[in-house]
């Protein structure tokens, strides 16, 4: 079973290559280097899971809201357009598309909170601070539509991940690190990039690299292509070897040579992504940030260390199964399936639009 946008209900214009990052409104027209773009990406989703945690909504919304702002910056500059008035859009919108809607004063009543760290209750409806965040959101939400060209489908890694529990793979520590991994690929650029498919996959084989230890199977014996026993005789026994539950997710799935690629290039983002993490700060991820990479595949380097780029990200790799976990850590503040044809990029520069007001940095 090969992946396909055909099999996921995700449209080939939000399929981009991984070079695309290259190329992105924020690096092409703006001073943003690759590694200053997705740093603030995981900063706008890290705000945007902050958002939606304290609106009450259900993780199924905050993944879709968390696609289409990393979708928006695939058209939009980071410039142009602050990540929390986008962020704080993406949620809005979410909460009418995924049936969980929430008054458009409340959304801005606690965005208000977030960005000036006044609790919420002393927040009053009432309040010309209020009105400009509303004002803020509608404004960025109107863009925002424009962006995504009304495609609001999106699908979420987990929902895969659900169906690969279910298939057999039982092991509770893995399925917590497996779900925590799957949320963390939000903060990257993953679900532009390669399909739900792809993503879960790589989140599933990782969080078994984790849980086996630092004498397992690497990665490279995980995702090859036939399994390193294969060329081994027959046991005496002519018994059949039993299945290797390192490779269950390749072998469930049925991966070519071309899925294997691309889960090789989503590990090596997440892993990446990981080591970039200021480690001091976030000490609950240093056994994924000493796994090695593949060797195989491309030898991507995106992000820059994030303690170069303070405020650090905040992460939820801490066995939880929601985003709302990260809320308990440091209070500071780049998935569709893959596809040869990519979107053009929408027409009209984003000057052509008011720009939407600035936001204090505190995500």
């Amino acid at each position: 079973m090969t992946t396909s946008t055909r099999d996921t209900g995700v449209s080939a214009q939000w399929i981009f290559p991984v070079e695309a990052l290259q190329h992105t409104p924020s690096v092409a027209t703006s001073n943003y280097a690759i590694g200053k773009e997705l740093y603030d990406r995981a900063r706008g989703v890290e705000f945007l899971f902050r958002l939606g945690s304290s609106l009450g909504l259900p993780s199924s919304a905050m993944f879709t809201a968390a696609t289409w702002f990393h979708r928006f910056f695939m058209r939009f500059s980071m410039e142009d357009y602050h990540r929390q008035d986008i962020a704080a859009a993406c949620i809005f919108l979410a909460t009418k598309t995924e049936e969980c809607g929430r008054k458009l004063r409340d959304v801005a009543r606690v965005y208000q909170s977030k960005i000036t760290g006044v609790d919420v209750a002393h927040i009053p409806n009432e309040s010309l601070e209020v009105e400009n965040q509303q004002s803020a959101i509608l404004l960025a939400e109107e863009i925002l539509l424009e962006a995504l060209c009304f495609d609001f489908v999106t699908t979420s890694p987990h929902f895969i991940l659900v169906e690969l529990f279910d298939a057999g793979q039982s092991n509770s520590k893995v399925q917590d690190y497996a779900w925590s991994i799957a949320h963390d690929s939000y903060r990257t650029p993953l679900c532009i990039l390669f399909c739900p498919r792809i993503i879960a996959a790589a989140c599933i084989i990782l969080a078994q690299r984790a849980a086996d230890g630092p004498h397992s199977p690497s990665l490279d014996a995980r995702i090859s292509l036939s399994p390193p026993s294969a060329s081994l005789p027959t046991p005496p026994s002519h018994k059949p070897a039993s299945p290797d539950v390192s490779r269950f997710a390749v072998e469930y799935f049925g991966f070519d040579e071309t899925d294997l690629r691309h889960v090789t290039d989503a590990l090596t983002i997440l892993l990446d992504f990981y080591a970039a993490q200021h480690l001091p700060t976030n000490p609950y991820i240093s056994l994924l940030a000493s796994i090695q990479p593949p060797t195989h595949g491309r030898q991507l380097k995106l992000y820059e260390p994030f303690g170069q780029l303070l405020p650090p990200v905040p992460l939820v790799m801490n066995n939880s199964q929601t985003p709302e976990s990260s809320q308990n850590t440091t209070p500071a503040p780049l998935t569709p399936s893959y596809s040869s044809s990519t979107a053009k990029l929408a027409t009209g520069s984003p000057g052509s639009h008011p720009k939407v007001p600035s936001r204090r940095d505190l995500s």
